[in-house]
Protein backbone atom coordinates (compact mmCIF):
# COMPACT_ATOMS: atom_id res chain seq x y z
CA UNK A 1 0.00 0.00 0.00
CA UNK A 2 1.36 3.34 -1.01
CA UNK A 3 1.29 6.52 0.97
CA UNK A 4 -0.96 8.19 -1.66
CA UNK A 5 -3.54 5.39 -1.31
CA UNK A 6 -3.64 5.93 2.44
CA UNK A 7 -4.24 9.69 2.03
CA UNK A 8 -6.93 9.04 -0.60
CA UNK A 9 -8.73 6.58 1.68
CA UNK A 10 -8.51 8.98 4.62
CA UNK A 11 -9.84 11.84 2.47
CA UNK A 12 -12.79 9.78 1.29
CA UNK A 13 -13.56 8.70 4.86
CA UNK A 14 -13.37 12.32 6.06
CA UNK A 15 -15.69 13.52 3.25
CA UNK A 16 -18.19 10.77 4.09
CA UNK A 17 -18.20 11.79 7.77
CA UNK A 18 -18.76 15.45 6.90
CA UNK A 19 -21.59 14.52 4.52
CA UNK A 20 -23.18 12.35 7.22
CA UNK A 21 -23.04 15.21 9.76
CA UNK A 22 -24.53 17.70 7.28
CA UNK A 23 -27.41 15.34 6.48
CA UNK A 24 -28.16 14.81 10.18
CA UNK A 25 -28.10 18.56 10.76
CA UNK A 26 -30.55 19.10 7.90
CA UNK A 27 -32.90 16.47 9.35
CA UNK A 28 -32.71 18.13 12.76
CA UNK A 29 -33.54 21.56 11.31
CA UNK A 30 -36.42 20.14 9.28
CA UNK A 31 -37.83 18.31 12.30
CA UNK A 32 -37.64 21.52 14.34
CA UNK A 33 -39.49 23.46 11.60
CA UNK A 34 -42.20 20.77 11.48
CA UNK A 35 -42.56 21.05 15.24
CA UNK A 36 -43.08 24.78 14.91
CA UNK A 37 -45.68 24.23 12.19
CA UNK A 38 -47.63 21.97 14.55
CA UNK A 39 -48.08 25.02 16.79
CA UNK A 40 -49.86 26.75 13.93
CA UNK A 41 -53.61 26.47 13.76
CA UNK A 42 -55.38 26.29 10.40
CA UNK A 43 -58.37 28.49 9.71
CA UNK A 44 -60.89 28.54 6.90
CA UNK A 45 -61.22 32.09 5.56
CA UNK A 46 -64.28 32.95 3.48
CA UNK A 47 -64.13 36.09 1.36
CA UNK A 48 -67.01 37.62 -0.56
CA UNK A 49 -66.13 40.21 -3.21
CA UNK A 50 -62.64 40.58 -1.70
CA UNK A 51 -63.89 41.28 1.84
CA UNK A 52 -63.47 38.76 4.67
CA UNK A 53 -66.86 37.25 5.48
CA UNK A 54 -65.58 35.10 8.35
CA UNK A 55 -62.81 32.94 9.82
CA UNK A 56 -63.53 29.47 11.12
CA UNK A 57 -61.38 26.81 12.82
CA UNK A 58 -60.57 23.91 10.50
CA UNK A 59 -60.51 21.39 13.36
CA UNK A 60 -64.12 22.14 14.39
CA UNK A 61 -66.93 20.48 12.40
CA UNK A 62 -69.47 23.10 11.32
CA UNK A 63 -71.62 24.40 8.47
CA UNK A 64 -71.35 28.00 7.27
CA UNK A 65 -74.17 29.45 5.20
CA UNK A 66 -73.32 32.53 3.15
CA UNK A 67 -76.27 34.50 1.84
CA UNK A 68 -75.44 37.81 0.23
CA UNK A 69 -78.12 39.39 -1.91
CA UNK A 70 -79.55 36.86 -4.35
CA UNK A 71 -77.01 34.08 -3.91
CA UNK A 72 -76.54 31.25 -1.44
CA UNK A 73 -73.52 29.07 -0.63
CA UNK A 74 -73.12 26.43 2.06
CA UNK A 75 -69.59 25.49 3.15
CA UNK A 76 -69.09 22.44 5.35
CA UNK A 77 -66.03 21.90 7.57
CA UNK A 78 -65.71 18.25 8.50
CA UNK A 79 -62.83 16.01 9.60
CA UNK A 80 -60.26 18.80 9.13
CA UNK A 81 -61.36 19.55 5.56
CA UNK A 82 -63.60 22.20 4.04
CA UNK A 83 -65.74 21.89 0.93
CA UNK A 84 -68.61 23.60 -0.87
CA UNK A 85 -71.63 21.52 -0.01
CA UNK A 86 -74.27 23.53 -1.86
CA UNK A 87 -74.41 26.58 -4.09
CA UNK A 88 -77.13 28.10 -6.22
CA UNK A 89 -74.76 29.40 -8.89
CA UNK A 90 -75.61 28.46 -12.49
CA UNK A 91 -72.47 26.43 -13.28
CA UNK A 92 -71.90 24.59 -9.95
CA UNK A 93 -68.13 24.31 -10.48
CA UNK A 94 -67.44 25.33 -6.89
CA UNK A 95 -69.17 22.17 -5.65
CA UNK A 96 -66.92 20.05 -7.87
CA UNK A 97 -63.63 21.52 -6.60
CA UNK A 98 -63.39 19.00 -3.77
CA UNK A 99 -62.17 19.21 -0.20
CA UNK A 100 -59.36 21.49 0.93
CA UNK A 101 -57.16 21.33 4.02
CA UNK A 102 -53.94 23.08 3.01
CA UNK A 103 -52.99 26.72 2.55
CA UNK A 104 -52.16 26.12 -1.12
CA UNK A 105 -55.72 25.03 -1.95
CA UNK A 106 -58.78 27.22 -2.60
CA UNK A 107 -62.40 26.92 -3.61
CA UNK A 108 -63.70 29.67 -5.88
CA UNK A 109 -67.30 30.46 -6.84
CA UNK A 110 -66.88 33.01 -9.64
CA UNK A 111 -70.55 33.97 -10.15
CA UNK A 112 -70.84 34.85 -6.46
CA UNK A 113 -67.29 36.27 -6.12
CA UNK A 114 -66.74 33.93 -3.17
CA UNK A 115 -63.36 32.44 -2.21
CA UNK A 116 -62.70 29.79 0.45
CA UNK A 117 -59.07 29.36 1.49
CA UNK A 118 -56.97 28.00 4.35
CA UNK A 119 -54.65 30.17 6.45
CA UNK A 120 -52.18 29.15 9.12
CA UNK A 121 -52.08 31.27 12.25
CA UNK A 122 -49.93 31.02 15.37
CA UNK A 123 -51.61 29.65 18.46
CA UNK A 124 -52.33 32.64 20.66
CA UNK A 125 -51.54 30.73 23.88
CA UNK A 126 -47.97 29.90 22.83
CA UNK A 127 -47.22 33.37 21.48
CA UNK A 128 -48.65 34.97 24.62
CA UNK A 129 -46.37 32.84 26.82
CA UNK A 130 -43.36 33.84 24.72
CA UNK A 131 -44.28 37.53 25.01
CA UNK A 132 -44.48 37.26 28.81
CA UNK A 133 -40.86 36.07 29.00
CA UNK A 134 -39.45 38.90 26.89
CA UNK A 135 -37.81 41.77 28.75
CA UNK A 136 -39.51 45.16 28.72
CA UNK A 137 -36.25 47.09 28.47
CA UNK A 138 -32.62 46.32 27.87
CA UNK A 139 -29.96 48.41 29.59
CA UNK A 140 -26.20 48.26 30.03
Amino acid sequence: MKKKDLFLGGGILFAACVLFLVMNLMQYVQAKENGQKENQEKQVVIKVDGEVYGRYALDEDQVIEVQEGDFYNRIRIEDGKAYMEEADCPDGYCEEQGKINNRTQTIVCLPHKLVVEIEEVENSDDSQNEKEHLPDTISK
